[in-house]
């Protein structure tokens, strides 16, 4: 029992960290995202407020059965899958209309949250045995680190080449980056249902 609850705490110590890093680098994606015109950087901190969001769910079910576990995680799911929804409008938007990105401060930003995003997969990571709300947090954070290496990319190709076509297409990766985590959760989220059930 002793074990059972020092494992409890040290979940939610990890959620809790992972949670305010997540709401930090999210506003300063949205504040960069608007100043640069990126729909890249605009798309990643919408991603993170999600992630932050599902860190949330995550701490209420740390403590609630596994049926709760479950539906948090499938609202984890959902809540990806409209983000990416989000995201495709923005960038066919923008494709319309135009925008002019700014090289330097997406591969700043970039950069910054890479090394934040590794910090908490790394946190995430370390967790014993972890439930179907803790491996969604792990597969969010995976999914930040891979699209700030592509928002560095298009930095260095808005910069070099004076277009925002590598913007807008990161901007599209990450949707469907989303998209592919939230199908994910979802399985998961079903396949531990259907196992509890079983039981």
């Amino acid at each position: 029992m002793a074990k059972q609850n020092a494992d409890v705490n040290g979940e939610r110590r990890t959620l809790w960290i992972v949670l305010l890093l997540n709401s930090a680098i999210a506003a300063a994606f949205l504040v960069t995202g608007a100043i640069g015109d990126s729909s890249a950087l605009i798309a990643n901190g919408l991603d993170n407020l999600s992630d932050a969001a599902v860190y949330a769910l995550s701490l209420v079910a740390l403590t609630r059965g596994m049926k709760w576990k479950t539906r948090a995680a499938t609202a984890s799911g959902i809540m990806l899958l409209i983000f990416a929804g989000g995201v495709l409008l923005d960038v066919g938007r923008r494709y319309l209309q135009g925008s002019e990105p700014i090289g330097t401060t997406m591969m700043i930003m970039s950069a910054i949250a890479a090394i934040v995003n590794y910090a908490c997969l790394r946190l995430l990571q370390r967790i014993e045995k972890p439930d179907v709300n803790l491996r969604a947090a792990a597969t969010f954070s995976f999914n930040d680190f891979i699209s700030n290496g592509g928002i560095l990319i298009a930095g260095v190709l808005v910069w070099w080449l004076g277009t925002n076509w590598p913007d807008l297409l990161v901007g599209f990766a990450t949707a469907l980056i989303a998209i592919k985590g939230g199908i994910e959760i979802l399985r998961d989220a079903r396949r531990e249902g259907r196992q509890k059930a079983a039981e």
